[in-house]
């Protein structure tokens, strides 16, 4: 079995953010990375698979950025992917999902791959549509957000979570597409043999020009923080006292009752 997973390097959340220069995105100084934590599950079940099977399964781990996604690429390697792939791409920050989606079909098709696993979104862009417009390119099924995995003779079977709190299950063939989300299962640590062992591992590095990088069809603009809103106020007492004190804030801090409207 041919396993892809597909990871992306993201910021800490944590961090402080402003945008860059142009405002189409966040500047990137001082900033920790580390792997999207929808992806980890990708990892994770991708792994868990080729253990299950045997051996009789090879799991590639990919990753588009710069130089500094390395360092998550071989994570993944010590977590248990076999081989890792670099798309070198130092724009990659700034592309849209469909231009990140043309690179990494770019590379799978045509390499026989019977699974994809991604991460639901990013943590950092919350796009969610990557990984369908993989599937779409690919030509193959593609189940989101899925909370369980199950393999068996070439069926697959997934759960996802659905409207109003409800679940259901899906079966489909492989070749397929499924992007994961929490609750799939608890991503290992690895230990510090693997962790060296990955250092060492030889990466493929590629381009995008080589894997058919496409135009965008979107792009970002007016990268801004979340306005600041004033904190609410918490009225006590009985209905005429707190009539009162609705009407002095209509007043004092609003036009609602100059306008007569409200009277």
């Amino acid at each position: 079995m041919n396993i892809l997973v597909c990871i992306k390097q993201v910021p800490d959340m944590a961090g402080h953010f402003e945008p860059n220069e142009a405002a189409t995105w966040f500047d990137e100084a001082g900033h920790a990375w580390r792997m999207n934590e929808y992806d980890t599950f990708a990892v994770e079940e991708a792994v868990r698979l080729k253990e299950q099977l045997g051996g009789e399964a090879e799991v590639t781990v990919l990753s588009i950025g710069p130089a500094r996604v390395v360092e998550t690429i071989r994570k993944a390697i010590a977590m248990g992917c076999d081989e890792g792939v670099h798309i070198d791409d130092a724009d990659a920050p700034e592309r849209d999902p469909w231009q990140i989606a043309s690179m990494i079909a770019g590379f799978a098709a045509g390499r026989g791959f019977d699974l994809v696993f991604t991460g639901m979104q990013s943590e950092d862009r919350s796009s969610a549509q990557v990984g369908v417009l993989i599937a779409e390119r690919l030509g193959v099924p593609c189940v989101t957000g899925i909370t369980a995995f199950g393999w068996r003779d070439g069926e697959i079977t997934v759960e996802r979570e659905i409207e109003g709190g409800r679940n259901c299950s899906i079966r489909l063939k492989s070749p397929a597409l499924l992007t994961c989300q929490q609750g799939l299962n608890s991503p290992r640590y690895p230990n510090l043999p693997s962790i060296m062992k990955a250092k060492r591992k030889a990466l493929t590095i590629l381009t995008p020009e080589e894997l058919g990088l496409e135009k965008p069809k979107t792009r970002s603009t007016k990268f801004r923080l979340h306005e600041r809103k004033t904190a609410g106020v918490v009225l006590e007492g009985d209905v005429q006292m707190l009539a009162v004190q609705v009407r002095e804030i209509l007043e004092t801090k609003t036009a609602v009752l100059g306008k007569g409207g409200a009277r």
